[in-house]
This record gives C-alpha cells, sequence and structure tokens, in this order.
C-alpha cells in the first residue's frame, strides 16, 4: 500500500503540515476495462463490505426477485435509518408476505447523524429494521419467498439465496471467491476478501450495461435514488448527485467502489479503515477517468469537513497519489 491521503494542521497554502498519512490501494479502469491508474496492491483480496450489495442485488433479480425501483436502492442501500428507509424496506418485506419480525440480521441504531440522535431522544432500543443493512437483508428474505425457498435459513452458507449472491459476486467480477476465506460481515451477512480490480469491475458492468438486465436496473435504482442508497448529508449520495449516471458505495473499514455512466470505474481500499479518506483518495481517479472542472467544487457535498481547531478550519484532507503516478 502507499500513501494516498494526507491530514494537514497549520502551515500555509503552499507548504502545509502534514499530521497524518492514510495508506492503500487504489485502482481506475477506462470504459474498455484498460488501468487507467493503479497505486498499491489491487490484485490480493480485501473486504468490500457493504460495497458488495449491489452485486448481491443483480444476482437476486436474476433469480427472479421483483422489486420497484425505489425498493431495489434500497436493496443495495447502507441506509441511514430515516422514516421513508424504514418504510421502504418494510414494503419489501409486506410485498413478499413477511414484516420486520422475520428479519435476522444484527439489530442496531441509524447511522445517520440526525437519525441517530433522534432514535436515542426516544428511548428506542437497537433492533434489526433500524440497523443500515435492512434493505439488503429484507431482499435476501423476499428472493427466498420468490423463488420457493424458506426464507428462515437464508443466512446460512448452504442456503440457496447465500449460494445465488456469491455466484453473483464471481461472475460480475471475474475472480473466484476461496470458499477459505469466507467469514462474516458485521451484518450476519456472508463476505469474502475480493481484489480491487475485480470489485471495480463489476461497477463498471452495472453503469455499462443494456436496458433489460439486471445490472442495469441496479445502477437506475441507485443513480435516480441516491439518497435512499445512502442519506442526507452522506458522501456516498453525495458522489451520486454531483454525478449523474453513477453508481457509487461505500463500505466499512475504508471501502468505496464507483462507476461512471458508460462503464469506467474505480475501486479503493483505504488501509487503517478511516472513511474520511476515501474520497479525497478519489479524486486523482476520477480526474484520470475524465471528470472535468473543479473537483473540489463539483464534489463539495462529498468531501469530508476541514480540519478544525478551535472551531476554525485550520487544515485538510489532501490526495497524494500524484507523487506514486
Amino acid at each position: 500500500m502507499v500513501p494516498l491521503v494526507a491530514a494537514t494542521r497549520g502551515g500555509s497554502p503552499q507548504r502545509p503540515t502534514i499530521e497524518s498519512v492514510h495508506y492503500g490501494s487504489l485502482v481506475a479502469l477506462g470504459a474498455h476495462g484498460d488501468v487507467v491508474l493503479q497505486a498499491g496492491d489491487v490484485h490480493s483480496g480485501v473486504f468490500a463490505r457493504s460495497a458488495l450489495k449491489p452485486l448481491f442485488a443483480v444476482g437476486m433479480v436474476r433469480a427472479g426477485l421483483e422489486l420497484e425501483p425505489r425498493q431495489l436502492a434500497l436493496a443495495c442501500a447502507s441506509h441511514s435509518g430515516g422514516a421513508e428507509h424504514l418504510e421502504i424496506v418494510t414494503s419489501i418485506l409486506r410485498r413478499y408476505g413477511l414484516g420486520p419480525a422475520d428479519l435476522r440480521n444484527t439489530p442496531g441504531v441509524p447511522i445517520g447523524g440526525p437519525e441517530r440522535r433522534a432514535f436515542t431522544a426516544s428511548g428506542a432500543r437497537p433492533d434489526r429494521l433500524h440497523q443500515n443493512c435492512s434493505g439488503k437483508h429484507a431482499a435476501m428474505m423476499a428472493t427466498a419467498v420468490a423463488c420457493g425457498w424458506d426464507p428462515a435459513g437464508y443466512l446460512e452458507h448452504d442456503h440457496p439465496v447465500a449460494a445465488l449472491v456469491r455466484s453473483s459476486v464471481e461472475e460480475l467480477t471475474g475472480c473466484r471467491i476461496d470458499p477459505s476465506t469466507i467469514t462474516r460481515d458485521g451484518c450476519g451477512a456472508e463476505v469474502y476478501p475480493l481484489p480491487l480490480v475485480g470489485l471495480a469491475r463489476a461497477y463498471g458492468r452495472l453503469t455499462s450495461a443494456v436496458p433489460g438486465s439486471a445490472e442495469y436496473a441496479v445502477a437506475q435504482a441507485m443513480s435516480t435514488w441516491p439518497e435512499l442508497v445512502g442519506g442526507q448529508g452522506r458522501d456516498v449520495t453525495a458522489l451520486m448527485r454531483a454525478l449523474p449516471g453513477a453508481v457509487a458505495k461505500d463500505g466499512a473499514e475504508g471501502v468505496y467502489a464507483l462507476a461512471l455512466a458508460g462503464g469506467a470505474c474505480l475501486a479503493v481500499k483505504i488501509a487503517d479503515g478511516a472513511s474520511r479518506a476515501r474520497v479525497p483518495a478519489m479524486l486523482p481517479a476520477l480526474r484520470a477517468l475524465g471528470v472535468q472542472g473543479d473537483l473540489g467544487e463539483r464534489l463539495e457535498e462529498a468531501l469530508p469537513a476541514q480540519v478544525l481547531g478551535w472551531g476554525e478550519p485550520v487544515g485538510s484532507l489532501i490526495a497524494l497519489l500524484r507523487a506514486w503516478e
């Protein structure tokens, strides 16, 4: 892994003082799969975490899951836990004769700041519906019902739903999953290490897909309803709003994947898992993929807040990738 992002504090704009450095790996692919930019090791496996959700969704749609676009966006989401998110997750379950009590994901609290504060103030306890992965889990259970399988064991390794999403991930990434590396994500679903180049490739297939395909349906749902994939104030939502036709998804521990309209794509992993470094690390890659204009201004809502001292800006997060090109 190589230095991707520096956090500065003090100094001058010409000579900022570096306080911290985030290492990582990144790859950007052109619309035809050619490597446009690469930094670090992009061929060893990393856990894509929630960035796998759109790939799961493709497999479920192929298997016969029928959802409205807003529901499909929630199936791909790490939602903030707002009222609209919860309503749509519940509608997925009800569409297939299920309810929130049937969910088996880990209980949690909203991950959106305002949503979490309201939840805590209400005195509510962590539950499965508010956990940010509940849309994926609702879709997995709905897929089981649609296919005539028992939804109760959908998280088990040998359940048909678990098998079909593994197959979807392998097909879209072009990478084989080593059975010995399969483990559990925080929400309870299986997760597996995959190379960044495969993750980027899979996202490129979403935004280059032909109408009528499952990939196209997933990409359209996400890009049309970015606020359902994340929420207000979330960088994943801001990125898709700023880049029309793009599909983006964050993952825990410093993972991000994004594809522009037409299939150019990228994936990044921050070594220390710091979420604040993900979007700044992507800026040189977006420029290399042809995104025009002032990226700092265009993606302002997606970028992390400035480094503060006594409530005032005293530094920022800056991309270092240029030194490694």
